[in-house]
């Protein structure tokens, strides 16, 4: 079973959103996101609209074969770009509320507002420090 996530950047007071399949829980994606997703790269990420799979990496070394069904290790597997999939394109949100409403059936939700990711898990989560969670989730184990 999956657990789905939403990903977005901030661009001002909207956000750019888009969703990933698999993993989403906090210490798979939320660690990737934390460890490889600078504000550039996760840029990137957003532009190339919705994931099945959340990788270190977003392109695909040259030697390495990367297709939906046979995905290189560690790269992200996109619904449009490795799929051929039409209308995966990133959303635009403008609230909180909205994201939440767009995506009804992720359990986790990160956004990078100003160089910093934060985690929640939905409209009766508080937002938290991406980093604070994860060290968090690390002392609870």
């Amino acid at each position: 079973m999956s657990t789905r996530s939403a990903i977005g950047v901030m661009h001002g007071d909207k956000a750019k959103v888009v969703y990933c399949h698999w993993d989403g829980y906090l210490s798979h994606n939320g660690q990737i996101l934390q460890d490889h997703y600078d504000s550039p790269k996760a840029n990137h990420l957003v532009a190339l609209g919705d994931l099945s799979v959340l990788g270190k990496n977003i392109d695909v070394p040259e030697d390495r074969e990367h297709t939906f069904n046979h995905p290189a290790d560690g790269v992200c597997v996109f619904y449009g770009r490795d799929r051929g999939e039409k209308d995966q394109e990133y959303v635009v949100v403008e609230s909180d509320t909205e994201m939440y409403d767009q995506f009804p059936w992720c359990e986790y939700f990160y956004v990078m507002k100003e160089d910093v990711w934060y985690v929640s898990q939905g409209p009766d989560s508080k937002w938290r420090r991406l980093d604070m969670a994860l060290s968090a989730e690390k002392v609870d184990s």
